[in-house]
């Protein structure tokens, strides 16, 4: 069985050298790094987890919390979070909260009692106290913590207005928004604020339509949305607080004879990839969730490495136009 020693000799430098390399500390070139990762990899050679995490008090995992693994954008998240992750030498241990607050006290216990090297939170309702005194970094996915190590965000409020300068530049006269969840304050909230000030700039009129927690959870907003257009027949612009909603609001359209983009333009967020299998495709709004995920990661490794880390990263989006708006996305 390979030792560290014969992993060192054969990537030609000191075992010392391989040893920062395999725990992660201090600067290491990544030309050492790949000649460590050839020489391990030729020798069929496993670190011993159990004693690395002992001597170095973590271990190479990262704890990643979140409300959902269905919902297309956090799967889209997880997967990117993951690919990045494994790139700096780290695994992920996944917790589905499901925005349950004894779940959510219990994987932050989980988390630190497997010695995570820190914590990337995706979750827009664990309780901040959960974090006092932790210990190590935690970096907030779409949510800044006063308590937390950095947070990394999109900015809502500008997707909120792209979404209705758009809808108004389609000669859409009556706005719907639908998205925000009554009971709990959300970073998303922000979009109904750009939403709302663009609308007012503009002396559109315009209804916020609130969804609940139970909605969220399940996916499944056809039967509010489908009383809310018999309740405002006259809606000819609808703006979604997700591509799900945006989609499930095409099904209700075509249910009720509604025609799209003809009759009813529809705007969704997050682009992920239901956007450009819905027919018609869904104009959206873009979240950059793969440089999203990139920052976090490298957020996160700097701050376990004790660099200073910028606390707060907030990246542009952009409107993607397909079909949904009147524009032929063509194949």
């Amino acid at each position: 069985m390979a030792t560290l020693k014969d992993v060192a000799k054969e990537a030609g430098l000191t075992t010392s050298t391989v040893s920062r390399i395999l725990n992660n500390r201090g600067y290491i070139s990544d030309n050492a790094r790949q000649k460590v990762d050839v020489a391990m990899k030729k020798l069929n050679y496993q670190p011993n987890e159990v004693a690395r995490s002992l001597h170095r008090k973590s271990t190479n995992t990262i704890g990643l919390i979140v409300p959902h693994i269905r919902h297309p954008y956090f799967s889209e998240m997880i997967s990117n979070l993951e690919d990045q992750a494994y790139d700096k030498g780290y695994r992920i241990l996944l917790c589905n909260s499901q925005s349950i607050q004894e779940k959510e006290t219990e994987y932050i216990n989980i988390c630190t009692g497997n010695q995570v090297a820190g914590i990337i939170l995706c979750s827009g309702t664990v309780s901040m106290e959960l974090f006092e005194g932790i210990g190590i970094p935690v970096i907030t996915m779409e949510r800044f913590l006063g308590n937390g190590t950095a947070s990394v965000e999109c900015d809502n409020k500008q997707g909120g207005a792209l979404a209705a300068q758009k809808l108004i530049s389609c000669g859409c006269k009556n706005l719907l928004h639908v998205g925000n969840i009554g009971t709990i304050t959300m970073p998303a909230d922000q979009r109904t604020e750009g939403f709302r000030e663009a609308c007012e700039k503009n002396n559109i009129p315009f209804v916020e339509l609130l969804t609940e927690e139970g909605q969220y959870n399940s996916m499944a907003y056809g039967e509010l949305i489908a009383e809310a257009l018999r309740k405002y027949p006259e809606t000819d612009g609808l703006f979604a607080n997700s591509d799900v909603i945006a989609a499930q609001t095409l099904q209700v359209c075509r249910k009720m004879g509604i025609v799209v983009p003809e009759h009813m333009k529809i705007i969704g967020f997050d682009d992920v990839n239901i956007a450009s299998l819905t027919t018609p495709q869904l104009t959206t709004i873009h979240q950059p969730v793969k440089e999203m995920a990139e920052i976090a990661v490298n957020l996160l490794h700097d701050s376990i490495a004790g660099k200073m880390v910028a606390r707060r990263t907030v990246l542009p989006v952009r409107l993607v136009e397909r079909e949904t708006t009147g524009f032929s996305a063509g194949f």
